[in-house]
């Protein structure tokens, strides 16, 4: 694929009721998740209503959640080397979660902890056959359906923030104040806004990534949160440029972020 690396390139949702995952997001979204895996892994992707996929869903059964697998949203980050960046990484104060392995016509992938608990995917992808400049498109600054932030929640956003910039190639330009707790911290990739890293609120708060999917009408899809069994648990707030966004809770346990329009 034809990303820089450092892009995000694929969004993963583990769930382990994948049926009742496609009953919510796609009311709340808009998306077509496939309604049966297509393989031996109960792995589904996540059709777009105008085409192509925002990512995939990931059955969690029983033995992943015995070894602490958690329903949640997971981003894959594009490196060159699989093997050299987890290295790298790991001299730097990353966990290895999961160390690097293949997957014929997929790509070679790996799962690790940046030094302060954030955990991405890093992957070299394959490309399709005849396809070898395909592009993914999953990561989008403002299209509906797909992920348009990238929020990491850290308990030290300034050893995170230096992190990502060593390792993926990110800049940190601009902030904004969130009192006691410390600054809001933008951060962008080839010049495009791709999200933010924002200190703890509270003590207890998780340090997690949360992916902020496009709605086209924010207060339709916070009553088809309310509807498919979710919670609302920040927001809606209005955002820079006047749209807004909010994170919730999926009926299976999942964080998700959403930023969209309100009409009315």
């Amino acid at each position: 694929m034809a990303n820089p690396p450092g892009s995000f390139i694929w969004y993963e949702l583990m769930s382990p009721d994948p049926d009742g995952s496609k009953a919510f997001y796609d009311a709340v979204v808009g998306w077509d998740i496939e309604p049966k895996p297509t393989g031996e892994l109960d792995y589904r992707m996540i059709r777009r209503a105008h085409g192509g996929n925002a990512g995939g869903v990931l059955r969690l059964d029983p033995a992943m959640q015995a070894n602490g697998a958690r329903p949640m949203w997971l981003g894959y980050l594009n490196v060159d080397d699989v093997d050299a960046s987890v290295e790298a990484a790991k001299v730097d104060g990353a966990n290895v979660i999961m160390p690097p392995w293949s997957v014929p016509g997929v790509g070679r992938m790996a799962m690790i902890a940046d030094p302060t608990g954030g955990i991405v995917y890093l992957m070299k992808p394959e490309p399709p056959a005849g396809q070898e400049d395909a592009t993914s498109d999953v990561f989008s600054v403002d299209r509906p359906q797909h992920i348009r932030w990238n929020e990491l929640t850290s308990s030290d956003p300034a050893r995170a923030t230096e992190f990502y910039k060593r390792h993926f190639g990110w800049t940190q330009e601009g902030s904004m104040p969130m009192g006691q707790a410390g600054d809001y911290l933008f951060l962008q990739h080839g010049g495009v806004g791709i999200g933010a890293i924002s200190p703890q609120m509270q003590p207890e708060a998780p340090v997690q990534w949360t992916y902020y999917i496009g709605v086209d009408d924010i207060d339709q899809a916070v009553a088809s949160v309310n509807e498919g069994g979710g919670k609302v648990l920040w927001g809606p707030h209005q955002v820079p440029g006047g749209e807004y966004s909010l994170i919730g809770l999926d009926p299976q346990g999942a964080t998700f972020g959403l930023v969209g329009p309100r009409h009315a």
